[in-house]
């Protein structure tokens, strides 16, 4: 079928994207789904960091390469194996398909898929090969999602359904943004009543972390970003506090790092009390380094977790954080900065870049 997405055509076009227009919103042809696969048109994409740094080159991909992987919508279609799903229901997109027989499967959302992986860092779908075209020639998926798109093919493990009650931008959110950082909270942070979450980095994801340890019970919850508005916001979500980094703040029990650098890292380890325990889900670039005190992590008794997905496992956790949604106890949409079209993807990626949004939503008609 002829669908709209938007590509990346080179990385590390300069800066502002809205002018080297690395992203380009253009037809393509989109093959049926295979037999373990399904055709879902897009409701919501979310604009994720991940997303930037393919565009800025801080995390190297094939190109061209149709972008987005937090994304939600409807099922049109579905492969000959499909049989647990239905068409018309609402589907969470997920950026790490679980092959289900894999020791990474077997670890309960420790360790990532390893035939997912491998087909994600090469472009492909986890059945293998490309469902994308343009003028016959093969476009590359992003994450097994590619959502930047008004119609996406999907491994039936790289989508999770929920309610209708659920609304697509808040759908779309709980694929990566909630399931990363709210993920990093409740499966590695595992905090308990009277302990302190501090969240470094106040994007979409340490938000969603800001959120999530909002929604338990006894936390006192800190949060530290450079940026006041961020600070603010996230007092406005329910954060005991918010400090720039460099302030004096008590040591804490849990520290989730998302701020994907090294010197964010440096900050949370900084804030770890004896015992504590770092959670990082930040992604920086391959070349990034951090340098602690061994002597202090075992004194201290400190542990450093590394945390992919918030050591999710997507069927198991989206349901829970929907039902932290209808109770609201969970408020997703408080993270949406703005709504904009596919033909703005660009403009979305300075947005993003500057620090000036939390979570940019691709809205389709």
């Amino acid at each position: 079928m002829r669908i709209v997405g938007a590509v990346l055509e080179e990385i590390a076009r300069p800066r502002p994207y809205a002018e080297s227009r690395p992203l380009t919103v253009g037809p393509l042809d989109l093959d049926d789904p295979g037999p373990t696969e399904v055709l879902v048109a897009l409701e919501a994409a979310g604009v994720c960091h991940s997303d930037l740094s393919v565009v800025d080159g801080a995390r190297v991909r094939p190109v061209p390469m149709l972008l987005g992987h937090e994304g939600a919508g409807r099922v049109l279609a579905t492969g000959d194996a499909v049989t647990d799903i239905a068409v018309g229901q609402r589907v969470v997109l997920t950026f790490l398909p679980r092959c289900g027989d894999c020791a990474g499967c077997a670890s309960g959302g420790i360790r990532p898929c390893g035939p997912g992986s491998v087909s994600n860092g090469a472009g492909e779908m986890l059945a293998g090969g490309r469902r994308l075209r343009r003028a016959g020639m093969p476009i590359h998926h992003h994450l097994g999602a590619s959502a930047f798109a008004t119609h996406a093919v999907l491994d039936r493990r790289s989508v999770v359904p929920v309610p209708d009650s659920v609304p697509p931008e808040v759908a779309a959110l709980l694929g990566c943004a909630v399931l990363t950082g709210g993920g990093a909270v409740l499966n590695a942070g595992h905090p308990r009543s009277g302990e302190t979450v501090v969240v470094v980095g106040l994007g979409g994801v340490g938000m969603a972390a800001v959120l999530t340890a909002r929604a338990l019970d006894g936390l006192r919850v800190v949060a530290v970003d450079p940026v006041p508005a961020k600070r603010e916001q996230a007092l406005a979500l329910g954060a005991d506090a918010a400090y720039a980094p460099g302030e004096r703040i008590d040591p804490a029990d849990v520290v989730i790092e998302a701020a994907g650098n090294a010197r964010g890292f440096a900050t949370a380890y900084g804030l770890l009390g004896p015992g504590g325990r770092l959670v990082t889900v930040g992604l920086p670039p391959p070349d990034a380094t951090a340098t602690i005190s061994p002597l202090d992590l075992v004194a201290g008794g400190k542990q450093v977790i590394g945390s992919y997905l918030g050591s999710s496992v997507p069927a198991r956790d989206i349901p829970r954080f929907a039902e932290l949604w209808r109770r609201g106890r969970l408020p997703v949409e408080s993270l949406v900065s703005r709504r904009i079209s596919l033909d703005q993807i660009n403009d979305a990626m300075d947005e993003l870049a500057d620090g000036r949004v939390v979570r940019q939503i691709v809205t389709f008609g």
